[in-house]
């Protein structure tokens, strides 16, 4: 859904309308590996139409942001997974996105990171922009969104709050770690049910 989001690929029914151009920030964003992390910087902020000067002006924001030390100027081929989605979201965050599409990337790195990362994102809504972030992290969809959209096998099974839909999804894996297939697949039908008469509502 997101690369659709994105314009990576074309749907098979339906559009998509925005009013800006959504940014992708996946933790396989293609950076490349034998460029150093600044010249990688460089790069993605020209990219992402940001202006020569625009980019001159975010680097040391960014190489302070990701706190890489030394390691922001040898080539990304030397880093480890952590370390280049720091750079990846820095650079994505950096364009300051109207609508900023994420696939994961709160997954990696370190817990002080992390944090720095929310931060950052809270800083894109108070500036009203449009985050859609995909993650199988419940906790992760209840802090850090507003409305969640529940997706199995390509079938929408709720749309709501984002407390309630990620309630009822932790309740659904947790049946599947337990084995409780039965139990899991009637919770689906169960949700499905009770999101549709709430929108009828």
């Amino acid at each position: 859904m997101l690369r659709v989001i994105a314009g990576l690929e074309t749907p098979t029914s339906g559009h998509v309308l925005a009013t800006h151009q959504p940014i992708l920030l996946g933790v396989s964003a293609a950076l490349v590996p034998h460029l150093s992390g600044h010249e990688n910087v460089k790069l993605g902020c020209l990219a992402m139409g940001l202006s020569p000067e625009e980019t001159e002006k975010v680097i040391p924001e960014i190489e302070d942001f990701v706190e890489l030390g030394d390691s922001f100027y040898l080539p990304m081929d030397t880093y480890s997974s952590g370390m280049g989605s720091r750079l990846r979201f820095a650079i994505a965050t950096a364009a300051k996105p109207e609508i900023l599409l994420i696939d994961e990337a709160l997954a990696t790195g370190d817990a002080a990171f992390k944090a720095k990362s929310e931060e950052k994102m809270a800083e894109i809504r108070r500036n009203a922009g449009t985050m859609f972030l995909v993650s199988h992290a419940a906790q992760t969809i209840e802090e850090m969104c507003s409305r969640a959209i529940w997706l199995h096998k390509g079938k929408m099974i709720a749309d709501g709050s984002a407390q309630e839909v990620a309630r009822a999804y932790r309740k659904w894996a947790w049946d599947i770690a337990q084995g409780r297939h039965e139990q899991a697949a009637k919770l689906l039908d169960d949700t499905i049910t009770e999101f549709t008469l709430e929108k009828l509502d």
